[in-house]
């Protein structure tokens, strides 16, 4: 595909739609440490289960907003009333079943970050600290390692490929395409 810059990319991404190209030059791949926006992508990948992630980063801003810049504590603390507010708000995916889950993983991604220090701590160990490269599946036996134990800490759609595609969006494993500007070894 020809890009108007000149540069290759992904061919996941859309060439018309600037947030997209923004998100796969700046974020998509890129090692995150950070646990709010850890958590941000967490909850954002719940709620692409099913959808295409397009969708999903269009609504990204009114997500924001919605889950209160996405504060694990605050998510947390969603009572019923506020998840049936969200499941009204049609800026957002209106899932009861993911806003639901959300509030969820929120009070586990807390007992994380108790345990391990930070989620961060707690999601790199997975693979030692390093970043790794790896194109084309869909899942991996780590997501599936990874989809197992969040499971088990009581998180919900959280299955090995919403997993596997959270360790990319995250940097945990770097999927850029051969030809894409960000592809290893480039």
């Amino acid at each position: 595909m020809e890009w108007s810059d000149g540069k290759g990319r992904c061919r996941w991404a859309n060439p018309k739609n600037p947030a997209y190209i923004a998100y796969h030059d700046s974020e998509w791949g890129r090692p995150l440490h950070d646990d709010r926006a850890l958590f941000e992508l967490l909850v954002l990948e719940t709620f692409q289960a099913g959808l295409s992630w397009e969708c999903v980063l269009n609504k990204r801003p009114a997500f924001r907003e919605a889950f209160e810049g996405f504060d694990p504590a605050r998510v947390a603390a969603f009572d019923e009333a506020k998840q049936a507010r969200l499941a009204e708000n049609a800026a957002i995916i209106r899932n009861r079943r993911k806003i639901a889950a959300a509030v969820r993983n929120a009070a586990a991604f807390l007992e994380i970050q108790k345990e391990w220090g930070s989620f961060d701590a707690w999601l790199w160990h997975w693979t030692g600290g390093e970043a790794l490269v790896e194109c084309g599946p869909a899942t991996s036996p780590l997501s599936d390692e990874i989809s197992r134990d969040l499971k088990r800490r009581g998180m919900a759609f959280v299955g090995s490929t919403v997993v596997y595609a959270y360790l990319q969006a995250a940097g945990v494993i770097n999927a850029h395409e051969p030809g894409c500007f960000l592809a290893p070894g480039r």
